[in-house]
């Protein structure tokens, strides 16, 4: 084997769609070109022993924000055993502040940007000369219609145990200060025809679970309707076998005919994530995204009243001028709309976007090792964000995990966000942990804070015993436990991934 690409999933279920693309588009090299992937976790010996089973000349990596520390061990490791083996990095968190990187040093050539282009023609270089000089190249965009789709790599058990990850557009016209994509210029949409042929193979082979990676899905409604329709028809010709489809939606852009079409889905069928990230409009100015509070708020209503989709939407704790209370009013109105699942991340410093000119003036502090999470700005300090930190977690835990779906709405009461900072605060205070906390622990833990907080025990027993998580002590019965949680059971497995 010539060429190996090669990546760190976070997990088994996640296909890397960048490696593909590469794959689709090695032209000649092709042939010589194979995809090797692992996930986070393994023994650095035994991957790079694997890398080197293969006998590649080159060995090119994905390196992201998730997996840079394992695969610069298994780089420098590379380079130790087998130094003739040409190393080739790319990925966003090698794309910028390439020369501060520890992982750039090492490896033979980085290729920042768009790999599609500009990594083959690096690899033909390398084999057949003139061997390159410069150890960076900026990666070439080339026009939407010149990329290869890769869909048809993905194999039989990709398909058959793995999230099936798809993109009809590449790029964001949108200038939100934490995201990478506030660098492009716009969005570019892939030949839509060709697109949804590559959806119809893929369907014919069996996957029924398409994640969409775009940034802005919803941005062309026209383009959004048809490939919803895809997804419509799919289903009208065989009920009995629904697909499921996750979509990225802008949440102040909901058209009337895309309304139409959305009411269309059955339960269990569609997913959208929506980024409100703040609702504080002072913070939304300060990193340059745009958007209009109260549509957005009315199309989140809209979608969790009149359609029957699951939603997933998303804020961030930590932005430059935001403290504590702006986020709970946030949080507390994001939990009166009726949002299925609250996503509630701690700000990360992706390497290149803009928010670093916020540093200064607000007195951020990042963590220095990935995910770069924030630890203390100007308006929330160290210790403050540890206990949002851990919030966030048991959220997780709790709220959107779907395990407590009745007994949450007790434990969040009429002020969402302090009773369940008191509940967190207190639950760590038992614990000692965010981690490794078993169902029937956490559902005996949840019981004893209601009745803490002033709820009967009878009560607190009863209430616990109308969720999944009530079974798992055993009142429910001895098959009780193995009950599905309230989501649709292809909403789980996507969640589960």
């Amino acid at each position: 084997m010539t060429i190996l690409l090669s990546t760190l999933n976070a997990r088994y279920a996640h296909a890397s769609l960048g490696l593909r693309y590469l794959l689709a588009n090695m032209g000649p090299l092709q042939a010589e070109t194979e995809l090797q992937e692992f996930v986070i976790g393994a023994k650095t010996t035994e991957v790079v022993e694997r890398l080197l089973a293969r006998r590649p000349r080159i060995v090119g990596f994905g390196v992201y924000i998730w997996n840079v520390e394992e695969t610069t061990r298994i780089v420098a490791m590379l380079k130790r055993v087998a130094p003739e083996v040409t190393i080739v990095l790319g990925g966003p968190e090698v794309s910028h502040e390439t020369n501060e990187q520890e992982i750039c040093r090492l490896a033979d050539y980085v290729v920042t940007g768009w790999g599609d282009v500009t990594f083959p023609k690096l690899c033909a270089e390398i084999l057949h000369g003139p061997k390159p000089l410069m150890k960076v190249h900026a990666g070439v965009q080339p026009p939407m219609a010149e990329i290869a789709l890769p869909y048809f790599l993905y194999s039989e058990e990709d398909i058959a145990h793995r999230t099936i990850y798809v993109e009809a557009s590449r790029g964001c016209p949108f200038k939100c200060e934490f995201c990478l994509s506030s660098l492009d210029k716009t969005a570019w949409p892939f030949p839509l025809d060709d697109f949804l042929a590559q959806l119809d193979d893929l369907y014919a082979r069996g996957a029924r679970l398409f994640k969409f990676v775009d940034r802005t899905f919803n941005l062309n409604v026209k383009t959004s309707q048809r490939i919803m329709q895809f997804f419509l028809d799919k289903l009208a010709a065989n009920p009995d076998d629904p697909v499921y489809a996750h979509f990225e939606l802008v949440p102040d852009h909901l058209p009337e005919a895309l309304k139409e079409t959305i009411a269309q889905f059955p339960a269990g069928a569609l997913q959208f994530e929506i980024g409100i990230q703040s609702f504080n409009p002072d913070v939304q100015a300060l990193v340059s995204r745009k958007q209009n509070n109260e549509k957005a708020a009315d199309n989140i209503r809209w979608l969790c009243t009149q359609s029957q989709a699951h939603l997933h939407v998303d804020l961030i704790a930590g932005l430059p001028g935001e403290d504590i209370a702006s986020f709970a009013r946030g949080f507390d109105q994001l939990v009166g709309l009726g949002a299925h699942e609250i996503q509630f991340g701690i700000l990360k410093r992706l390497r290149g976007t803009p928010i670093i000119r916020h540093t200064g003036p607000f007195q951020m502090v990042y963590d220095p090792y990935p995910p770069y999470t924030v630890l203390a700005t100007s308006l929330i300090d160290f210790p403050t964000m540890q206990r949002l930190v851990r919030f966030a977690r048991y959220w997780d835990l709790v709220a959107n995990s779907g395990r407590f779906a009745n007994t949450v709405k007790t434990l969040l009461g009429a002020r969402p966000f302090e009773n369940f900072m008191a509940f967190s605060d207190w639950l760590y205070t038992k614990t000692d942990a965010t981690h490794r906390i078993a169902l029937e622990r956490l559902a005996k833990l949840v019981a004893e804070w209601l009745v803490v907080t002033g709820m009967p025990q009878e009560g607190a027993s009863a209430l616990l015993a109308s969720d999944y998580a009530g079974k798992a002590d055993g009142h429910g019965g001895p098959k009780a436990a193995a009950q599905p949680v309230a989501a649709p059971v292809r909403q789980v497995r996507h969640l589960a991934a």
